[in-house]
């Protein structure tokens, strides 16, 4: 049971490390510029400012978007029930506690010098997290509707 939550853990633990000064924006243009300007030399600072921006924020949608797949399952796998193909409370879980993760996480780079924690951030966490569990979600019923019936067992 408690392997279960392991990948969701250490998910959890690698967002975190990312939001301290590993993951600032000054650090990340270390490397994405650089790959930008030889791919596109001509590009204006400017657009390479846009670029990295929506790189950093496509990075908190799916960041968060892994991590409620990870509390999702993990919940699964832990339910003493047989889990069936998909259950609103296990989404509504993975949901809040990746909300709640993001809210705490957007806290803690508040206490980071190079750093800011802001509410828009958390809103764009929740998103991400709900988009990836409606993707599960879309995942499962196309898993239903491509299962052959069983002895007339649908």
């Amino acid at each position: 049971m408690v392997q279960a939550w392991l990948p969701a853990a250490l998910w959890m633990t690698i967002l975190f490390m990312v939001s301290t000064e590993l993951g600032s924006s000054r650090r990340t243009s270390r490397l994405l510029v650089p790959l930008l300007r030889w791919i596109a030399p001509s590009l204006p600072q400017s657009t390479l400012d846009a670029v990295q921006l929506g790189v950093r924020k496509t990075g908190h949608a799916v960041g968060y978007a892994i991590l409620a797949g990870l509390l999702w399952s993990a919940r699964r796998a832990s339910s003493t029930s047989r889990p069936a193909a998909w259950r609103w409370s296990d989404a509504r879980f993975a949901f809040a506690v990746a909300t709640l993760y993001a809210a705490t996480d957007e806290w803690h780079q508040t206490f980071t010098a190079t750093r800011q924690g802001t509410v828009a951030d958390v809103l764009l966490d929740a998103a991400g997290a709900a988009l990836g569990l409606g993707a599960l979600w879309l995942w499962s019923r196309w898993q239903r509707t491509d299962q052959p019936e069983r002895d007339g067992v649908p």
